[in-house]
């Protein structure tokens, strides 16, 4: 089996996080984005453009970029230069806003919550053909282009991959036709499971390989001195994040409590077929560097030293 890999999501200030992240032998490195949210957020690109100046070897993704918030051809322009910047370290995580999370931001942006999902699947379309073809025509249900050609292409080739969120069918079959990730969320290691099997099984029908699209989860993780503390921590976390109760969910989702329960939990993950984590720490700003040293020296080995 190839050796799980494991990514650590970072609130961009300040920026020496990203730094420490590579110093301390994380694979990659990832931020989110919206529009309007509930709390602060970054500019997804911005923020990836700022890691790539200041690390070397970390791959750097999105997790995720709202897609169908943005036009394709802008996101292609954007996403290539940060390919080239980086010497062809970057992921494209791509997002449609589950259950479209904060309308107002689709308000705000002209695009209506029904389309979000057909806009995805034509823009990561539109992408790939700016990224390795040359004098493009499309003519789509929403983009238009006529001898288009996107000059420099990207580092990597055919372009950078593509992984694709969400926790819906939509977005297993979305990973399974368009994709070369699969990264859900809030899910369980017995969801993941079956969700794997799906996208797998919806690879086949489209004639893929399952095994080209990378099994990864954004995992929640909280480290403490107790399983209660974590938890505890946790759930009053999230719910100010999503404004929604957590209580009776957080033991589901998240991966809590000391270094070795954390290892624990994160190994029924590996069970059941995760291959590339994103962690996200939930821990106070001032204690994150102390979280990410815990789980570079005291959790990741453990999980990566485990049978499986």
């Amino acid at each position: 089996m190839a050796k799980v890999k494991f990514g650590v999501f970072l609130w961009p200030m300040p920026l020496e996080q990203a730094q420490r992240a590579e110093e301390l032998g994380f694979d990659s490195l990832w931020v989110s984005e919206h529009m309007l949210f509930y709390v602060p957020t970054f500019d997804a690109i911005t923020v990836l453009a700022a890691f790539a100046a200041r690390t070397q070897r970390i791959l750097l993704g999105s997790a995720v970029l709202l897609l169908p918030l943005r036009h394709p051809i802008i996101v292609a322009k954007e996403v290539a230069s940060l390919d080239i910047i980086s010497n062809g370290r970057i992921i494209l995580g791509v997002g449609v806003g589950v259950g479209g999370e904060f309308p107002p931001e689709f308000v705000a942006c002209g695009v209506p919550l029904k389309e979000r999902g057909r806009r995805t699947d034509e823009a990561i379309a539109v992408m790939r053909k700016l990224w390795s073809e040359s004098h493009v025509n499309h003519e789509g249900r929403f983009f238009r282009l006529e001898d288009a050609t996107m000059l420099p292409k990207p580092i990597q080739k055919p372009g950078p991959p593509i992984w694709v969120a969400g926790r819906s069918e939509a977005a297993m079959k979305r990973a399974a036709s368009l994709g070369d990730g699969y990264m859900p969320y809030l899910f369980s290691p017995e969801r993941y499971r079956d969700s794997l099997a799906k996208v797998s099984a919806f690879a086949q029908q489209h004639g893929r390989d399952p095994t080209s699209i990378v099994a990864g989860l954004y995992q929640f993780i909280c480290v403490a001195d107790t399983y209660e503390e974590a938890r505890q921590r946790a759930n009053r976390d999230l719910s100010i994040r999503y404004n929604q109760p957590f209580d009776s969910i957080v033991d589901r989702y998240c991966v809590l409590g000391t270094p070795d329960q954390c290892a624990e939990r994160l190994g029924e993950y590996v069970e059941a077929g995760v291959r590339h984590f994103i962690l996200v720490p939930i821990a106070p700003p001032a204690e994150l560097s102390s979280h990410l040293e815990v789980y570079a020296r005291e959790v990741v080995p453990k999980v990566r030293a485990a049978p499986n």
